[in-house]
């Protein structure tokens, strides 16, 4: 959460450095056998986070290391895909937004804004 104040507050270098932190603490923990694991990884929030700092192509590799780690995840598959379409690699935006898709192929219908945005975008 002090990351976020941090980025708030306009110290943007501060801030990413907390939640790089958070996130390399992170993935040192083992996750427990009963436990479903973090809601929100920290990977995946260093990622929203430089995306706010206007650093797609750092964000697409934070994207990709929480997918790495935990695959199939919906909202690191759609901000990968942003990213990428931000730093200007619309291959690898297809592909993400490809694999957004599938992964919610059996949800809600029309359902979460960020499907809506998928489906125009492979229109």
């Amino acid at each position: 959460a002090m990351a976020w104040v941090s980025l708030a507050e306009g110290r943007r270098d501060e801030a990413l450095a907390r939640m790089r932190a958070a996130a390399d603490a992170e993935d040192a923990t083992d996750k427990s056998a009963i436990s479903p694991g973090p809601l929100a990884p920290a990977r995946e929030l260093l990622g929203e986070m430089l995306l706010a700092a206007n650093q797609p192509a750092d964000a697409l590799k934070e994207f990709e290391a929480t997918m790495r780690k935990e695959p199939n995840r919906f909202r690191s598959a759609y901000l990968a895909g942003r990213a990428a379409t931000l730093a200007g690699d619309t291959a690898r935006a297809s592909s993400y937004f490809k694999s957004l898709a599938q992964i919610a192929a059996a949800g809600d219908t029309p359902g979460r804004p960020e499907l809506e945005e998928v489906r125009r975008k492979q229109q």
